[in-house]
């Protein structure tokens, strides 16, 4: 009687868990960079980068997929097999943060992903001269996205801003420092410095701020009432000098009879 190797896969067996077993069994895997793991690639705006995937440990020949995202990208048919590359260029500051991942096609578990650290410093930028009036809450903000995230400070007048409390507020995201003041004073009225220290350097922005005496606020009621005053004054100012007119052209119409 022949016996069955028990080294048979039952047909019940999913394909994706073949696949996988023979990748295991023949130790197939992949390779960006020479990484056989996620790794994270440090660059800066400007220069291409290129990313090298290959396959290892395979006799056959194994198609390739590249993934920028969730999005895949499209490859000629000669950078498809075995080996296939891509070229990022120009790098920008948007493709911080951004993962590339190479999958082998048959089996997209098998794969490795690299993610685009892209260092550059801050730009600043933001509304240079502000007015507002006295009492009213004010924010400047100053546009300072770097990677990596730039340590901030605000000054007033060249000298440090010492923070009151209850009045001034700062906030920073990776992209905007803001300082916010409540119930601005005519003593808040000067020049505030964005500073923003990077490595081995240092960006520095101006904001004017320019308080103005608070206008007076008159209700609108009052106003809308005093209008209609004036209109039905001037209305029977009209009426009564067009009777006193009437009268006149009667009498002189009965002497001239």
């Amino acid at each position: 009687m022949v016996q069955r190797s028990s080294l048979a896969v039952p047909y019940e067996v999913p394909l994706l868990a073949v696949c996988l077993l023979v990748c295991v069994a023949t130790g197939l895997e992949l390779s960006v960079n020479n990484h056989n793991a996620d790794f994270s690639l440090l660059t800066s705006p400007g220069p291409a980068v290129s990313l090298s995937c290959l396959v290892q440990n395979s006799s056959e020949a194994e198609e390739l997929l590249w993934y920028r995202g969730d999005g895949q990208v499209d490859l000629k048919d000669g950078n498809k097999v075995n080996i296939s590359n891509i070229c990022i260029s120009p790098v920008t500051e948007s493709d911080n943060g951004v993962t590339f991942t190479c999958k082998l096609a048959r089996d997209t578990s098998v794969q490795v992903s690299v993610i685009l650290d892209v260092q550059f410093p801050p730009h600043l930028s933001g509304e240079e001269s502000v007015h507002t009036e006295e009492d009213k809450d004010v924010t400047l903000s100053c546009n300072s996205k770097s990677n990596p995230q730039a340590h901030a400070a605000w000054y007033k007048n060249t000298t440090t801003l010492t923070l009151q409390k209850d009045r001034y507020q700062i906030h920073q995201t990776s992209e905007v420092f803001q300082l916010s003041i409540k119930q601005v004073q005519m003593s808040d009225n000067g020049t505030y410095t964005c500073v923003m220290s990077y490595p081995f350097s240092e960006w520095r922005k101006d904001f004017h701020l320019i308080v103005e005496d608070k206008q007076p606020v008159f209700p609108m009621e009052a106003i809308i009432a005093a209008a209609v005053v004036v209109s039905l004054t001037i209305l029977f100012g009209i009426v009564a000098q067009k009777d006193k007119i009437c009268k006149c052209f009667k009498t002189s119409s009965e002497t001239a009879l």
